[in-house]
């Protein structure tokens, strides 16, 4: 007598497919926590590498109605307020205005930098390394602001730079760099020493007249290669050449 064969049960592999839906779901939500916030510097570097040629990375859309704490581009993170630095341009404006000095300072505003181009005649005369007393005058004030934004600042470089005396001829390498170091060093001294920046912060590089701004053919464009700059750059900021700030910097002065 044959014996009869159970029939199998319908439906018997539900489990398998319930089990491959909350995958999907962990998956969608971890997704989801990875993407909820924005890290500046990453986010400026998205940016840049779709628009190489874009002067300002600004245009992110932010809710107006953000609290505070809300972690998007350009907020208040790790208890760092970029508006703290933002505003250090427009008191660095006033401070040359007030001194008088405007014809001798050039100043420029980037995205997470600010950078400041003194004439030489500004600190130095002639071939001389020691700050004037007009100078001294003008670090103070500069040492001053930067006083009240120091948590938000990530580096401050001071560069020195000369000039070729002769068009035909390169100046004597060891002159060359040593004014130009020493100028720079004796600015980032003087800062730190009036200022509430932490020393590991703020740095000195003498370029000489290796990095001009104008041809060396006239008394006057060797004038403009004769300056002291200096470089601030936002702690969330991402790091860059000096070449690519030159370039943004003459890109916002064509248009």
């Amino acid at each position: 007598m044959k014996k009869n064969k159970k029939a199998p049960e319908e439906g018997g592999s539900w489990m398998d497919t319930y089990g491959d839906l909350v995958t999907l779901l962990l998956c969608f939500f971890v997704l989801l926590y990875s993407i909820s916030s924005i890290d500046q510097a990453k986010w400026v570097q998205i940016v840049k590498s779709f628009n190489p040629n874009a002067t300002e990375t600004n245009q992110i859309a932010v809710d107006p109605e953000a609290e505070a704490n809300d972690e998007v581009p350009g907020g208040v993170e790790d208890g760092i307020d970029p508006e703290d630095f933002d505003g250090l341009f427009e008191k660095l404006q006033a401070a040359v205005k007030e001194a008088g000095i405007e014809s001798e300072v050039e100043l420029f505003k980037g995205e997470g930098y600010t950078f400041i181009t003194f004439r030489d005649s500004v600190f130095f005369d002639g071939d001389s390394s020691v700050i004037k007393s007009d100078g001294t005058n003008i670090l103070d004030a500069f040492s001053k602001i930067i006083s009240d934004v120091t948590d938000s600042i990530k580096e401050i470089e001071v560069l020195g730079h000369t000039s070729q005396a002769d068009p035909d001829k390169p100046n004597n390498p060891e002159t060359d760099r040593v004014l130009a170091s020493e100028r720079a060093a004796r600015v980032v001294a003087y800062v730190q020493e009036h200022s509430g920046i932490e020393p590991e912060k703020i740095l000195s590089t003498g370029y000489g007249q290796w990095k001009p701004i104008a041809p060396f053919d006239t008394p006057e464009n060797r004038a403009k290669n004769r300056r002291v700059e200096i470089l601030i750059t936002r702690s969330d900021s991402v790091e860059q050449s000096l070449e690519e700030y030159y370039k943004q910097m003459n890109r916002t002065s064509e248009q």
